[in-house]
């Protein structure tokens, strides 16, 4: 009997231990034209994505008969490191124009060669690592008194370098920090920073809508939130439902604000006085769905719009209209 199986074509594994989520799962990609003939021929960059979000874009010089799934072993500095393929052919350039990466500028390594059960073994021992290196790395901050958090921390394929993910307000001077993390941990060490946002995208979650979070499913660049999106759509400004798992706004709270700023361009706004059949009102609320304005008289009083009560009178007319029998 096996002690695993997978699930969702292998998005989550669960082993006796726990349920474990495939990182190249992560920000998804669908190659809508990997059916194509001579797609994959056609261009020999590839983009390889390894732990969590992080994707990098690669050459494939060896012409290796590469496809969406399949597991590489890639240059780093130093050594190698080991990805999975998320995405190959003439999409590879559209992703590139996407995340607005220059060829002149940009250096791309080479796909060396398909990795081996051997290799995955040596990545799986040099992973095991990281859960207790980020606690010893925080504790180690903590010491020196820097203003900083790590939040992740992730190990090369082969072992001999590990990415420290760290989070800060301002600048930190962590050279010091640096000399005591390749004493403790014998390892190459690179320190990258990232946002909050960037962090969520990393861990990954579920948020208030059911769904997965938007950063780590799709979203890639981030954009400011600002209290103003919430009062447009009328939203409570209550911090604790508008903030995400980030501790930050949510960022889906952009999303509708170019249809209600077209929609109040288009109609009646709030705050200016309304004349219907000699009643003057004034606007208080838009509700854009129905197309309507919430209105309040001059003494207070809440004034229902009279657009929406003769459009229900007639939905409500139609509705109990019987059907006539011309047969006769």
């Amino acid at each position: 009997m096996k002690n695993k199986f997978t699930l969702n074509s292998e998005a989550c594994e669960f082993t006796p231990k726990a349920c474990c989520r495939n990182s190249a799962h992560m920000l998804p990609v669908t190659d809508w034209l990997s059916d194509l003939p001579g797609e994959i021929e056609e261009n020999d960059l590839v983009e390889v994505q390894f732990k969590n979000t992080r994707k990098v874009f690669f050459r494939n010089i060896n012409h290796l008969p590469l496809e969406k799934g399949v597991s590489v072993i890639v240059e780093a500095n130093p050594g190698y490191d080991l990805g999975e393929v998320v995405l190959t052919g003439r999409l590879v350039h559209l992703q590139m124009k996407k995340n607005r990466i220059d060829l002149e500028r940009y250096e791309i390594r080479n796909v060396l060669r398909l990795a081996e059960q051997a290799d995955h073994d040596k990545a799986a021992v040099a992973h095991a690592k990281e859960q207790e290196t980020m606690i010893k790395a925080r504790q180690l901050a903590k010491l020196l008194g820097l203003e900083m958090k790590i939040g992740d921390v992730e190990y090369q394929g082969d072992g001999t370098k590990a990415i420290f993910y760290y989070i800060a307000d301002g600048r930190v001077d962590f050279r010091q920090l640096i000399k005591l993390y390749a004493e403790a941990f014998r390892v190459r060490i690179e320190m990258k920073q990232i946002g909050a946002r960037q962090e969520a995208g990393r861990i990954g979650g579920t948020g208030p809508c059911g769904r997965e979070l938007c950063c780590s499913t799709w979203m890639t660049n981030f954009t400011s939130v600002g209290t103003g999106a919430a009062r447009l759509q009328h939203i409570s400004p209550n911090p604790q439902k508008l903030a995400g798992q980030c501790a930050k706004l949510k960022c889906c709270l952009n999303y509708e604000v170019p249809i209600y700023e077209d929609a109040l361009r288009r109609g009646e706004t709030i705050g200016t006085p309304v004349t219907e059949e000699e009643v003057p009102d004034l606007g208080f609320k838009n509700d854009v769905g129905q197309g309507d304005l919430n209105r309040f008289d001059r003494k207070g009083n809440h004034r229902n719009d009279r657009r929406n009560d003769r459009r229900n009178d007639r939905n409500r007319n139609h509705d109990h209209q019987k059907p006539t029998d011309n047969r006769h």
